[in-house]
């Protein structure tokens, strides 16, 4: 801990402070902020209330107002404190509210109704987790099953983009044929072509193959992208083509180099790629709203939408299972971090 501390507040002026010593720390300050406050910000309000959530000003802390068990009442009462004419505050439990009037007992003395001003008394706060944000849905709207789907679909399709965008850079990168810049280049043409435009023939094609309302029908469409084969090529440029010819002249077949030499010198572009292929398909909400009808059928993304109705979002729900989705791409990015700068950094050198 004290190297790390040690590494943490190094100063370049040593013992003293220099200006540029302030002038980094503001700096790294605010982009800390800016990168993690939001996420900070919605974990915490996974844990509120939808009351809570509605206030103005909002509350960073996830609050609700205390209750208190009072005698003759079955439900908990909520607990306000009170102003009176003297100045002097009392902590009151509230029945009921009829228009600008609140019914209040002293929780010590119960039998005594006192009404008060609506504007006299302030709610009294405690820090409390609302986590039924996170059982309910779990038990109600078979958000497992959800997961479970945008698992499969995501590793699956993860899987498949590795080879398929593998083999085609590996082909663009150390074989020479003709066509094989226009064939470059018609797929990274195909970059500028949104999802949107080829949606309807997309549709069409997997309804003809009968893969409509599978997971199949979502994870076969979008498995070879321009974007993986053109990263992968430039990182395979750098491979040198010396170790090709000296495979094939040791009888390697073109498999057996591409499986035994290329994929394990690409590790850190096909890093990078799985990052990025994790995130399109574990995000991916149009297409697989198009496809999917059936409920059990759902990925994680479109079974969130169930949340959101014509009079009403629950924004409670809403929060909580958006925060469960984070966690599965923050796992993988964490366990692949180490490949990313170098695999970024090689990709495009030649």
């Amino acid at each position: 801990m004290s190297g790390i501390a040690t590494f943490l507040l190094r100063r370049r002026g040593g013992k003293g402070w220099h200006w540029t010593d302030i002038l980094s720390y503001i700096w790294l300050g605010i982009g800390l902020f800016l990168m993690f406050g939001p996420i900070v910000w919605l974990a915490l309000s996974s844990f509120k209330t939808p009351a809570n959530l509605v206030e103005f000003p909002p509350t960073l802390l996830p609050l609700d107002t205390r209750t208190a068990n009072v005698q003759g009442y079955d439900k908990p009462l909520p607990l306000y404190r009170v102003k009176q004419d003297d100045g002097t505050e009392r902590v009151l439990a509230q029945v009921r509210r009829i228009g600008l009037m609140a019914q209040m007992v002293d929780p010590a003395d119960p039998q005594q109704i006192i009404r008060v001003p609506i504007d006299k008394r302030i709610p009294e706060r405690e820090v409390k987790l609302a986590t039924s944000n996170y059982t309910e849905p779990l038990e109600q709207f078979n958000f497992l099953r959800y997961f479970q789907n945008s698992i499969f679909v995501t590793l699956t399709a993860t899987a498949i983009t590795l080879i398929v965008n593998s083999m085609a850079a590996f082909a663009l990168s150390k074989y020479e044929f003709k066509g094989r810049a226009a064939v470059l280049g018609i797929i990274l043409a195909t970059l500028m072509v949104p999802l949107s435009v080829i949606v309807v023939p997309l549709y069409l094609v997997v309804n003809g193959l009968r893969l409509f309302d599978t997971l199949w029908g979502v994870i076969l469409p979008t498995v070879a992208t321009p974007t993986g084969v053109f990263l992968l090529r430039q990182y395979m440029l750098t491979i040198p083509d010396e170790l090709i010819d000296a495979a094939r002249m040791d009888k390697a077949s073109e498999w057996q180099i591409y499986w035994r030499i290329i994929l394990p010198l690409a590790a850190p572009a096909l890093a990078v790629l799985a990052i990025f292929s994790i995130m399109w398909r574990w995000n991916d909400f149009l297409w697989p709203l198009i496809v999917l009808s059936r409920k059990e059928q759902y990925t994680l993304q479109v079974g969130l939408n169930a949340f959101s109705g014509e009079l009403n979002v629950q924004w409670h729900y809403v929060l909580a299972m958006t925060v469960l989705s984070i966690l599965p791409v923050a796992a993988i990015f964490l366990f692949l971090q180490r490949y990313i700068t170098s695999g970024i950094a090689n990709t495009g050198l030649k």
